[in-house]
């Protein structure tokens, strides 16, 4: 079995998927009533919907990324140990 088999972009990714999503999310809030407030132009409306769309595409290509990164993992026969997962949700290493 291979050493290393966790690609070192991986990480990366991971994180930046979960920080993205949390903040579409959270932004979602913000936008919802911005769009509300500005709807009588279109202009504004319009730019804000593409960069909402924009911002989801990121989050998608994030998405598959992560998905060739895992499967690479598995395709290694490799395992992923939860320390790492830990490590990007932020948690205390796990007790031995």
């Amino acid at each position: 079995m291979n050493k290393e088999p966790i690609p070192r972009w991986l990480h990366l990714v991971l994180v930046s998927d979960r920080a993205g999503s949390a903040a579409y999310i959270g932004a979602g809030f913000f936008f919802a009533p911005v769009l509300a407030v500005l709807s009588p132009w279109p202009t504004v409306t319009a730019v804000l919907w593409a960069l909402i769309g924009l911002f989801g595409l990121w989050l998608g290509l994030l998405g598959i990324a992560m998905a060739a990164g895992l499967a690479m993992v598995l395709r290694a026969n490799g395992e992923i140990p939860e320390d790492y997962w830990r490590s990007i949700v932020d948690y205390r290493p796990a007790p031995r």
